[in-house]
This record gives structure tokens, C-alpha cells and sequence, in this order.
């Protein structure tokens, strides 16, 4: 699949006066605040809120790559359930970041104890991942501007915990209200900046696929009064983008969600002789059908070896878990790596399909010491780290190193630790302006956008029962950021406006 001829992005945001511009943003700020497009405050977390940071004008964003993205959906689900049979694939790259890697140590730890106990496995798998891409486009040579169609190229595939679904649902439903209920957005002094319709803010039903996604593996456990845990992380800040999936599953299919952290759980529930999970709540002891982990994916979720020894408990447990620690090591940089070697991907899906995935890939190189491709690529970070991107085994956002950070890193680790790491190349997306409203005040600024697609996973054994794309996240930042995450502090929630 190639992109279409894609036209230039015109003049954007929408030119307007001073006055209209505020009275945009404050209108936006109100809609935020009623409608739940919120986190809670850093001051006053029990009993406060602040609206969470958006976009005030959706993006621009070309039409083929969205689509593109959102098609490639069922079969990077369908690669990450291949990679999670695979023991020997998983094994061979686990051991080898495993003893440089502590955090990753651990829950290969967990997978090959899991393993060892010979338990019949839980049939049951569900996956809510989501695949983030960034915008590309050649530069030509000899004019040193940007030349041919834009492209996607993939920063990271997410398997755990993959946030914003619902207030990205909501941030869509900000823009389509500023459109049809205020003249400012096509108000333009300069006819010739970009056209805001309708038809030009897709759907995104991501809080309902994601909901619908834990419905049905709820529905397959086959215990109509078993309830699904979110695992969540202390003092959460991005609560309400919990809570709104919380609401939906009890709205829409009368599934009552618990959320617990993982000493919560440690000392909260049991496993009984068929390793069925049991949890306390305030209504008594009720039956787990799915664990669904919004917390889990760093080291500082487990601080002591009570989280350790409560997410070994609920990963050998008869309950789905989302996603299990096979899952998660899937989800991992070196496997994201090793993957986009040549003739790897052909190993788990057809060539057809490979060929399809190996389009969104930019350059991904190992730098394990001691072997030809780990050293070029040592000696490459080094000469030009301009290109690049230093990444660890890490998901959350703030973990990544550019530029000149690189060789400082790289050079100041014992040489077997840069196992651990992988290099790839620096994507440089297109940047527009757009403005960007935090705390109640609005800049423009020059930025860049992410896109990141939904995937919802459910099958029985190797039987598909959901595989599709579960709506959109568009994460939008200052182009002098590197990094792009809403709840790390970097970015604001968006929504794309194809052309």
C-alpha cells in the first residue's frame, strides 16, 4: 500500500483577532471542565480538577496516512499474539537484555516461572496496544526543502497500559463542538489558511472499542458477576481517563470495573485451588474475569517486592490479563528492533503482510557490543547523533535520549550495558502552528503531532474473536520538544483535520 499524491499543508491555524481567540479558548476551557476532558490538580489531586491540555484547533493531517495507520491495526495485533507464542524468539532476546536490564529481568522472570509451573494456560488473550507514528517526508538534496507524498514511519508499539483513549474521545468531540457551535473557527482574515468541516474530523470511538474490547473477554470468562480490576498506579493524576472507561463498561454492559494498586491487590485478593482470582470489595468477595493494567509498565510501579509478588500472583492467575508479561516483553524495544531485520517479520506473518508492516519501519539497530551491527551502529551514534534517537527498554514517556545526550550516554555505560538500549533514526515530521491551551492559557507555537492508532485484540486460542482499530489518539507538541507525552508533561491531547 502507497500513499496517494497529497497536496501541501495550507497557512494554518484559522488567522483570528485577539478577542475571538480568547473567547475560543475560554469557550473550549468551559467545554473541558463539563464534559470531563480532565486530570486531576497537582495541588489539590482529592478534590480538584484542572481541564487536561488540548489543541485549541484540530491538526492537519494527511488523509491517506491516517487511513494507512489506522489499516495496519489487525495485523500488528495479530503480530504481537504470534510473537507471544514464539517461547525460543522471546527467550533469545529476553537473555540477552535481560542481565543488563533489571526492570526487564524481572518480568522475564516472571514469564519463564510462569512457564515452568506447567499450568493449562488461560485460552483467553486481550489486547488494547497502540502503535504511534510520526509524520516523514524526504528532503531533497539539492534544495534542502521537503520534496514527494507524506509517509507514517513507527516511533514504538505500546502493549501495556496504552492511555487517553477516552479523553482522546473527548478531545474529538471538543473540536467537532467549537466547529458547529462558534463562528471562529472559519472566521479566516487569510482566505487562503485551511478549511475547518465536519467531514474532516473523523469519528473516534476509541473509549467504546477499548470498552467493547474488555467487554467481550469478560464475556468469554463466562462468569456474568465476575468483575474487571484496573491496575492503577497511586495518586493517578489521569484518573478521569480511567474513570470514563470505568462508566462506559457499567453503561454500556453492566460490567462493574474495581480499581487497585499492586499492593492493593497483593493484599487484597487470593487464588483459589484453580487458580480462579478472587478479589475483597465493599459489596464482599467477587470473582476476577480480567485484569486490565493501566499501571505496571516501569520500575517505579514496583518498589518494593510486594508489587513483584503481586503481579507474578495475577499473572498466574485463571483470570485474562491485559496484557500478560509474554505481552509486555513483546511490546519491548529489542523485539521492536530485532523485528524490523530483514526477513524477521516473514517468521510470524505472511509476506503479503510483512511487506506492509516493513513500510512504517525507519531504521532500527542494535548496539550490542562485540558484534558487527551493534558496533557500526556504536561508532554511527557516535559520529552523527544529530540522526538519531537512543532508546531503552521503557514505556511512559521522558526515557529517550537525542542529540548530543547520546554520546554522553553511550560513552559513560560499561560497554556489555548498550545491549539494553537500541538506536533509531531521528523522524522529522513536518512541523505546522497551532496553539496550544494548558492551565487556562493559550500559546502559539510551531509543533508536530503523533498519531497513535487503537488496537483491540480478542481470541480464543488462535481464533480471532475482535482484531481491529479501536480509534486514535493525536498527541500534539512544540517541534522543540523531543519528547510527546500528554501525561509525562510534553505534549497536549489533539485531533487530526484530513486533507
Amino acid at each position: 500500500m502507497s500513499a496517494q499524491p497529497q497536496a501541501d499543508v495550507p497557512p494554518y491555524p484559522p488567522a483570528l483577532q485577539a478577542t475571538q481567540s480568547a473567547a475560543l479558548r475560554d469557550q473550549a476551557v468551559d467545554w473541558a471542565l463539563a464534559h470531563g476532558l480532565v486530570i486531576r490538580s497537582a495541588t489539590t489531586p482529592t478534590s480538584s480538577v484542572v481541564h487536561a491540555p488540548f489543541a485549541l484547533f484540530p491538526s492537519p493531517f494527511p488523509r491517506s496516512c491516517f487511513t494507512r495507520a489506522r489499516d495496519l491495526a489487525p495485523a500488528f495485533n495479530r503480530l504481537v499474539h504470534a510473537v507471544t507464542q514464539d517461547d525460543q524468539f522471546l527467550r533469545a532476546i529476553m537473555d540477552e537484555i535481560g542481565d543488563v536490564d533489571p526492570f526487564t529481568h524481572r518480568l522475564y522472570q516472571i514469564y519463564l516461572a510462569k512457564r515452568a509451573t506447567k499450568d493449562q494456560v488461560q485460552p483467553i488473550t486481550l489486547g488494547v496496544y497502540r502503535s504511534d507514528y510520526l509524520l516523514h517526508r524526504d528532503i531533497d538534496p539539492r534544495t534542502k526543502l521537503p520534496a514527494g507524498d507524506f509517509a507514517i514511519h513507527q516511533v514504538e508499539l505500546n502493549t501495556i497500559a496504552s492511555s487517553f483513549g477516552c479523553l482522546s474521545t473527548r478531545t474529538a468531540e471538543l473540536h467537532r463542538y467549537l466547529l458547529s457551535k462558534t463562528d471562529f473557527y472559519n472566521q479566516r482574515q487569510n482566505p487562503a489558511t485551511h478549511d475547518i468541516n465536519a467531514s474532516a474530523l473523523p469519528d473516534n470511538r476509541a473509549m467504546q472499542s477499548i470498552a467493547r474490547g474488555l467487554a467481550e473477554a469478560h464475556m468469554q470468562y463466562g462468569r456474568n458477576d465476575a468483575v474487571i480490576v484496573m491496575v492503577v498506579q497511586p495518586g493517578e493524576r489521569n484518573a478521569f481517563d480511567q474513570r470514563w472507561l470505568e462508566y462506559e463498561l457499567i453503561d454500556s454492559f453492566g460490567i462493574k470495573l474495581v480499581r487497585r494498586t499492586l499492593a492493593e491487590l497483593h493484599d487484597g485478593t487470593q487464588l483459589d485451588k484453580d487458580r480462579r482470582l478472587f478479589i475483597d470489595t465493599l459489596a464482599g468477595r467477587a470473582e476476577v474475569a480480567v485484569v486490565y493494567y493501566r499501571a505496571g509498565y516501569g520500575p517505579g510501579d514496583y518498589p518494593t517486592e510486594t508489587e513483584w509478588a503481586a503481579r507474578a500472583m495475577l499473572d498466574r492467575s485463571w483470570a485474562v490479563q491485559c496484557p500478560t508479561v509474554a505481552q509486555q516483553l513483546a511490546g519491548a524495544k529489542k523485539v521492536q528492533q530485532v523485528l524490523a531485520a530483514p526477513g524477521m517479520l516473514e517468521g510470524f506473518v505472511d509476506k503479503t503482510t510483512a511487506a506492509d508492516l516493513r513500510q512504517c519501519f525507519t531504521g532500527l539497530y542494535p548496539l550490542t557490543a562485540g558484534t558487527p551491527d551493534g558496533d557500526a551502529a556504536y561508532t554511527r551514534a557516535l559520529a552523527n547523533p544529530a540522526r538519531y534517537v537512543l532508546k531503552p527498554q521503557r514505556e511512559g514517556g521522558g526515557h529517550n535520549y537525542y542529540g548530543d545526550d547520546i554520546p554522553r550516554v553511550l560513552k559513560a555505560m560499561p560497554a556489555r550495558e548498550r545491549a539494553a538500549y537500541i538506536l533509531m533514526d531521528l523522524i522529522r515530521p513536518p512541523p505546522l502552528k497551532n496553539v496550544l491551551v494548558r492551565d487556562g492559557k493559550d500559546v502559539e507555537a510551531e509543533v508536530v503531532s503523533e498519531l497513535g492508532v487503537y488496537g483491540i485484540w480478542v481470541a480464543v486460542g488462535d481464533k480471532e474473536v475482535i482484531n481491529e482499530a479501536g480509534g486514535h489518539l493525536l498527541r500534539t507538541k512544540a517541534s522543540s520538544t523531543n519528547e510527546g507525552g500528554v501525561a509525562a508533561g510534553f505534549a497536549v491531547l489533539d485531533s487530526p483535520l484530513l486533507f
